[in-house]
């Protein structure tokens, strides 16, 4: 084994040792840079061992030069309007409009609360595009209603968690914009391909329930005390489904139809959900200044690990992490196809243990290039790595999706409640990886049909 394989192997595996501590994951990659730099400097001298191309404090200082230009990278600029959008809508009062409303319309039937819950996830998605915030949002409004209506407290965990989970991937989701930053990717495009997986995985879920409710009518009872379904209570339902409609459409029928960039969307989007609050009497200076002051830690949060992570994936690449990667994969004994079974399989593992962000941020890069030197389109595997990624959200033990539910639900729904009611969705999620994986027209047709 080459000298800088062993120093890749070792800084990644610091990486992960040192993960375990608890220790603030933007320190950690930036420690190891300052530490593995000068492992590679004074290499040659003191230990008597040669790095692949480090030789130098000067090559380090590269990494001034790449923070400035992350900084200045305009893409980037939507994060903090996307987040503001998202933490706004959540104290809109929007979302208890609509699950009034639905559950009057959908409620009435068996699995009908479940369903009702699932298009509240896709519309909380497809507006927010937070996870924790859709998971913890659904689960106050909902849990309790579903509980008190008989409902098995495994569906309801299981509803719950994976619909509010699907904000990592429909569009305007913060993870596909910093993977499109970081591949060289567009916005749009990735909005685009993410939009028929996301609708694919809402579908699977209400075909579940359906399912799960006509063989187990227990696990999912009709309630019994609703008013009788009128005109008047549909066209409630049908006008509390318009402002997030609309808003969808403000932040990606713009993006989509060429009239706005992604940034200017996210302001649109920002805006939106100011005026939503206010119409719905939630907007007041507490709010303003709570979600303010909310925006800026997760922005801060979110652009402290890309400082880390720059310096991180610059000395991991002076080092031969690129060369390393590459060697790996290629030497696997699959074709091409395995070589991204491989990878989406290491994104489901990795995600057990490491955020998105570490994830989208470091190992991504590395991994991306070379799918695409064996002649895959970057589109088609970047969704299917957000999907990868979304299913170890929901998979036991260590899914940040449980953790945000059993968190907000009430005493009474276990662990093991909420460990049961998953895995069926997470077997979905498989399905709707598999699909894409074997059809790419799934992810690549609508950008095709919008460019």
């Amino acid at each position: 084994m080459e000298t800088y394989e062993i120093l890749v192997i070792a800084l990644l595996g610091s990486f992960i040792v040192l993960l375990l501590t608890g220790f603030p994951i933007a320190w950690i990659l930036a420690g190891l840079s300052l530490v593995f730099t000068l492992i590679g400097i004074a290499g040659p001298e003191y230990f008597g061992i040669d790095t692949y191309f480090l030789d130098s404090w000067s090559d380090f200082a590269i990494v001034v030069n790449r923070i400035w230009n992350l900084m200045e990278n305009w893409v980037l600029t939507a994060l903090p309007m996307f987040i503001f959008m998202g933490l706004m809508l959540e104290r809109s009062g929007l979302a208890e409009s609509l699950m009034k409303n639905f559950v009057q319309v959908f409620g009435r039937f068996r699995g009908g609360l479940a369903i009702a819950a699932i298009l509240i996830g896709i519309l909380f998605a497809a507006s927010t595009g937070i996870v924790g915030a859709s998971v913890v949002l659904l689960t106050v409004l909902a849990m309790p209603i579903m509980l008190e209506q008989g409902y098995s407290k495994s569906l309801a965990a299981g509803v719950l968690a994976s619909s509010g989970t699907l904000g990592i991937l429909i569009p305007p989701s913060i993870m596909l914009v910093i993977m499109a930053d970081q591949l060289s990717l567009s916005v749009g495009d990735l909005f685009l391909g993410a939009v028929m997986p996301g609708l694919i995985l809402g579908t699977l879920y209400i075909l579940y329930v359906l399912i799960t409710a006509a063989l187990n009518p227990k696990a999912a009872p009709a309630p019994t005390h609703l008013e009788p379904l009128t005109f008047a209570v549909i066209g409630r339902t049908l006008i509390s489904v318009l402002p997030p409609l609309i808003l969808i459409f403000a932040v990606l029928g713009t993006i989509f139809f060429g009239v706005a960039t992604p940034t200017e969307a996210a302001g649109i989007g920002a805006f939106g959900a100011l005026m939503l609050a206010l119409v719905n009497g939630r907007l007041n200076f507490k709010v303003l200044k709570e979600v303010s002051y909310e925006t800026t830690y997760t922005t801060a949060f979110i652009f402290g690990i890309f400082v880390g992570a720059t310096a991180f994936a610059l000395v991991m690449r002076s080092l031969g992490g690129d060369q390393f990667i590459e060697h790996i994969l290629e030497s696997l004994p699959f074709g091409p196809s395995g070589i991204v079974i491989f990878v989406l399989f290491l994104a489901f593992i990795m995600g057990f243990f490491l955020d998105w962000l570490e994830i989208t941020l470091i190992f991504l890069p590395l991994m991306a290039p070379v799918i695409i030197t064996l002649g895959f389109d970057p589109v088609w595997f970047t969704v299917m790595f957000a999907v990868a990624l979304q299913t170890s959200f929901l998979t036991p033990p260590v899914g940040f999706s449980l953790f945000y539910l059993k968190g907000a639900a009430p005493p009474e729904v276990t662990t093991v409640d909420v460990y049961k009611g998953v895995i069926p969705f997470v077997i979905l999620q498989l399905i709707a990886l598999g699909l894409v994986f074997s059809f790419p027209q799934i992810v690549l047709w609508l950008p095709a049909q919008a460019y």
